[in-house]
Formats: structure tokens, C-alpha cells, sequence
């Protein structure tokens, strides 16, 4: 897979790095490439629902950093971004030692990027397609991050 540059790659490092939920969840990042990011989020009861599969909200969640940094990783230096719309379809139950969100580009144009969310449970070797989305982003002026 190719690698952003390092100057792409500490951006979006650094933007990740200070979101609560993301920290709260405790995803992280595991690759960051042109239009392309996937985040992993290991299973542990906080992230679970009452069956023991992922929570939706933790799977929606980390589709949706992931489509937003992907986005992130070809706007210009000097913007940020922020969901416009997203919606996801859980195909599966999340079930899995780890999630696997991959936010893809479609097409970024001057102001809306629009990305493809896919999310991946993996339990030991096998890997299942739990949901499946599609995102809407804005590029705005950076702003402040905590």
C-alpha cells in the first residue's frame, strides 16, 4: 500500500491524536495513504453491545474518522474537514478481536470530497465485511485543535 508523505502523514497524526472519542474508544491509526486510511479498534466490553459485538456506534464511529482523514490526506495544507452527511449499513454482526475501518477517496473536488467507508471484523486470520458506507466531507479553513 502506498504511504502518504511525512508531512501528510503528521497532520493527520496530530488531528487524530486530539479527538476525545477516538482516545475514549481507543482506536488508532493503521495506515495512512493518498486517499486512503484505515483505523483499528481492538474489542474490550466499553465498545460492545449487550450480545458482545461490536457496539454500531464504535464501528460508525471509526468509518467515520476513517473517511475523514482519507479525505484529509489529499486537501491542501492549511484546511481541515468535517462530515457533511454519512450513511453506513451494517451487513454483519461486528464480531472479531478488532475492527478494521477503511475510508476511502471517490472524488474530491474543490469543496465536497465524497469517500467510501468500509468496515472489517477480524477474528485470528479471518476477516469479515461488517458494514459498508458512504460519506460526504467539506473542506473548511484550519481551525484550533485541542
Amino acid at each position: 500500500m502506498d504511504e502518504a508523505s511525512a508531512e501528510v502523514q503528521a497532520r493527520v497524526r496530530a488531528s487524530f491524536e486530539s479527538q476525545g472519542l477516538m482516545t475514549h474508544l481507543g482506536a488508532r491509526l493503521a495506515h495512512i495513504g493518498p486517499g486512503r486510511v484505515h483505523i483499528g479498534l481492538t474489542s474490550r466490553p466499553e465498545v460492545t453491545q449487550q450480545h458482545g459485538y461490536f457496539h454500531a456506534g464504535a464501528s460508525s464511529a471509526i468509518a467515520d474518522s476513517a473517511g475523514g482523514y482519507a479525505a484529509l490526506t489529499v486537501f491542501p495544507e492549511g484546511s481541515s474537514v468535517l462530515t457533511v452527511e454519512y450513511k453506513i449499513n451494517l451487513l454483519a454482526p461486528a464480531e472479531g478481536d478488532h475492527l478494521e475501518a477503511v475510508g476511502t477517496v471517490i472524488r474530491s473536488g474543490r469543496t465536497l470530497t465524497v469517500c467510501n467507508l468500509e468496515v472489517f471484523a477480524i477474528q485470528g486470520t479471518s476477516r469479515s465485511h461488517v458494514a459498508t458506507g458512504q460519506q460526504t466531507l467539506i473542506q473548511i479553513e484550519a481551525r484550533a485543535e485541542r
